[in-house]
Formats: structure tokens, sequence, C-alpha cells
């Protein structure tokens, strides 16, 4: 009997005979590729990895990690070390933190890819400090950073005024001498030692002082030319913030945390802000009262320039709060890295009897036992430069660079950077780089100075970023010419 085939329906599924069901599979195909082959294409973007680091837990990252293992820029350097990489990335909440410890990468990110990197975090303690991002340091990019930026740069940290002021800064390297000489006697008569920290920081607050309000103290100046409690609590208030400016608070990463202080940084930085603006605004508002009332019109240091200063109608360009932040990023701009720099390029000379007398040599040969270090000196006194660079590349005055935040989306050394990414440029790792320094954890100040030409000047920057002294790039430290002459001065007038 002749079988028909006959299409059934059988729990909702139509059975074919195989013949047509192979047609029917062929036909669909067909529709698919002719759908495909005639539909636009799209263009295919594959994202390079994220660059390598620890699996982050869901919504705190690893945070848990960080918090455990402190300090937390320990626990970086380890896991990269550990990782064998250059560059990583550290889930911290909702923010990817990367971290770089190559020049190569640094220089990708601070010079071919500067615009994109211009920006900084928006934390606890860097807008309560800047009061609430008025500054030039610590804003984020926008116009308020601009105009911030524009005024130091044209107005405070340029060739004239630098000048203009040389002889402030000279009179306190004089003061340095007879300080020290004071404290030298009596430590010998008391059996005691002399602290190279506090002469350092207190030289350089001196200075800062000096450029800014015309004056080393805010109170009544002491019989031995150091300083007395206002100006320590001054110093003392000033490294307080420089320690807990980006110092890994947990709610700079989780903002829904801000206010609980679980790591105690919010009553820190509100506290020494506070020290700070009290000791600036007796000054500041006095001066501001008059240059309003006409009693003083003469310039005689930075706070006249910024208060004295006018836009196209006459009016003043600043207002009373912009000055004073402005005061503020000088202060804690100037202080940190010389006196880092000299106290631990002169602890390193005394375990090195022989570096300690070469570069006595020098001052004795450039400068001669007529007379002390002086500004105009800087330019021959190579060796004690090379010195200086050797403290900042072996002995950073914090771990990593201010943090940079990425603008857009980029890729840096193969690797996808998110946007809002904060890149951290390790001071510690760039300096101590085995790839790039020989024998890394050795001072040995003569591997700054050209062997093919030894009269070659010798400068404190360092601009392929093998280490960080003043950076570079937009968000780069403008004074560093002023930080030279501070640096020098306090390292020469010391040895």
């Amino acid at each position: 009997m002749e079988v028909r085939a006959v299409a059934s329906l059988v729990q909702g599924t139509y059975f074919l005979p195989t013949s047509a069901l192979v047609k029917t599979l062929l036909l669909a195909i067909m529709l698919v590729y002719f759908v495909r082959i005639m539909r636009p294409r799209r263009t295919i973007t594959c994202t390079p990895p994220l660059p390598p680091g620890p699996a982050p837990w869901p919504v705190v990252g690893n945070l848990p990690e960080m918090l455990l293992q402190k300090p937390a820029f320990r626990w970086i350097h380890r896991m990269m070390k550990d990782t064998g990489t250059d560059i990583a990335c550290i889930k911290l909440g909702c923010v990817h933190v990367i971290p770089i410890t190559c020049p190569k990468i640094a220089q990708e990110v601070l010079k071919k890819q500067d615009a994109n990197f211009m920006s900084r975090p928006l934390t606890f303690a860097s807008k309560t400090f800047s009061h609430n991002y008025m500054d030039a340091i610590l804003s984020p990019n926008g116009d308020q950073w601009r105009k911030m930026r524009r005024v130091l740069t044209s107005e405070i940290i340029c060739p004239t005024r630098l000048q203009w002021l040389q002889h402030k800064r000279a009179g306190e390297a004089d003061n340095l001498i007879r300080y020290v000489y004071n404290l030298i006697t009596s430590a010998r008569s008391s059996s005691s030692i002399v602290d190279v920290r506090h002469v350092a920081r207190h030289y350089c607050g001196n200075i800062t002082r000096r450029l800014i309000f015309n004056n080393r103290y805010f109170g009544e100046p002491r019989p031995n030319g150091g300083p007395g409690p206002l100006e320590v609590e001054h110093m003392d208030a000033v490294f307080t913030v420089l320690g807990v400016l980006y110092a890994f608070c947990i709610s700079d990463y989780l903002p829904w945390l801000v206010g609980l202080d679980l790591d105690g940084h919010e009553k820190i930085i509100k506290k020494a802000t506070e020290t700070v603006n009290r000791l600036h605004g007796t000054i500041i508002d006095e001066r501001w009262r008059q240059w309003k009332l006409g009693e003083r019109q003469e310039l005689e240091d930075f706070l006249d320039v910024l208060i004295s200063l006018r836009d196209p109608q006459g009016n003043p360009a600043l207002t009373m709060e912009e000055v004073t932040v402005l005061t503020l990023d000088i202060a804690i701009a100037t202080v940190d890295n010389p006196s880092n720099a000299v106290e631990w390029a002169l602890a390193e000379m005394v375990n090195n009897p022989e570096l300690l007398a070469k570069a006595v040599e020098e001052i004795e040969r450039v400068v001669g036992r007529e007379r002390l270090v002086q500004e105009s000196d800087i330019p021959r006194l190579n060796y004690l430069k090379a010195c200086l660079r050797e403290a900042f590349r072996l002995h950073p005055v914090a771990p990593f660079n201010v943090p940079h935040v990425a603008l857009e989306d980029t890729t840096v050394a193969g690797f996808h950077v998110p946007k809002g990414s904060h890149v951290l440029l390790s001071r510690i790792g760039l300096g101590r780089n085995p790839n790039v320094w020989e024998d890394p954890l050795r001072f040995n100040p003569d591997r700054h100075i050209a062997t093919h030409d030894l009269k070659a000047e010798v400068a404190l920057t360092e601009n392929d970023l093998r280490f960080i002294s003043f950076s570079t790039g937009r968000r780069g430290c403008i004074a560093a010419s002023l930080g030279t002459a501070m640096s020098v001065m306090l390292f020469g007038r010391l040895l």
C-alpha cells in the first residue's frame, strides 16, 4: 500500500519527510545568508583588556585587600612586583586605579596623552582644603582651574617675580646659618643633637611666609632665630594636609560613606585646614582692608600682588577666598620636596663620608671659604645638584605623584584605561626601577653627571620621568626654579 507523507502536528511540532526537512533547512540557511550579506555591516570594535591586577569583589572592588594590607602603597607595589607588571589596575569601589612604574608608560600619560589626563580626583580632603575646588593644584579640569593656574604662572611664579623677591630668600638663607649655629652651640653644651628635619622644614616654612606675607613669623620673633609656637603649628598643619590629601581614604571610592569618617581622615583634614586658614586668614583680612582703604599701595610680597590684581573693568580680579586658596597652594607646594630631599641627601652622605668630602670640595672650589653659597652659584654646583637628584630618585617625599584623572576612555601601553580612572605615577617605582637604574638601591650621585661632558649643567628637573622631582605636563609643578633655588641653598648652606 502506498504510504503518503502527511504532515502531522505532534506536541506543537511539524514533522516532515527527510528530503523535505533538508530542503527546508537549506532554504532557511540561504535566507539567513542573504539577509546578512544584504544588511549594512557594523564596525566591530575590540576593546583592549584592562591592565593586570587582582580580581575585584562586587561593589567594593579591591578595598578589602587594601584595608587588610596597609599601608596601601606597599600592597600596591608588592602586588605589581609579584605580577611582574609596570602598569596595573586596581578596582577601589567603582574607581579604576592605575599605578605605573615604567618611565616610558609615564611619558605616554604625561606627554603623549597629557590633555586627557589633566584633571584631578574629587576627594573629601582635596575639596575641604581647596574651599570646594577653587584653587590651582587640587581642582579638577575646568574654568576655575585654568583661571587660577594662569594667575600663578603669569603673576606669581614667573622669572620677574622670583628675581624681585630674591633678597627675601637670601635673607632667610642667612638666618638659617645663624639658627643652625645656635642649635649646634646649644647641642654641644647639653650633649644633645640637632634635628635636621626640624631645621629643613622650618627653613622652607620661613621662606614661604616671607614670600607670601613678608614676615617669617605669625607671632613674636624668637631670640635664637627659630620658629615659635605659631610657626610650628603652621608647618605641622601643612605637613598633615600633605599626608592625607590622597591617602586612599575609603569614602573617596565609596562616596556614600562620607560623613562616617571610618578611617579618621575627615577629622584630620578639617582640623589641619582650619589651622592654616586661621593663621593665613588673620593676615589676609587685614591686608585686604588696607588695600581697600588705600592705606597700602606698594607691592611687597605675593599677597600684595594677588590682592592688587585687576580685571579689564578695574575691579578686583580675585575674590578674598580665591586669594586665600592661592596662599594655601603656595604653602603646600613649596615645603615638602626641598626639605625631604635635603634631609635624605645629608643622611646618605653622613653614611658615606667620601661623598660628603666630594660635595664640600666642590663648594670650596666654586664658592671658596671667604663667603657662603649664593643662588648665583647654583649653575656651577653640579655635584650638589646630583646629590639632590639622587635623593629625589631614591627617597621620594611620597610613594605616588598627585593623581591624574582620565577625561575619556583611552589606551595606554596597549591596555584599556576607562574614563574616570585615577592614574598614579609611582615615585618609588620609577626611581627604583631595575630596568632603568643600575644598582637602584645604592645612593650614587655620579649616575646623574654626564660622563661625556663633565661640565654640562645638572638640573633637578627630570623630563624623561625616570624619577619625579617636579613632574611635567599641564599639571606639572610650575615652580621648578623656585624649588631648585630653595633646595640647593638649603643643602649648600648646611654643608
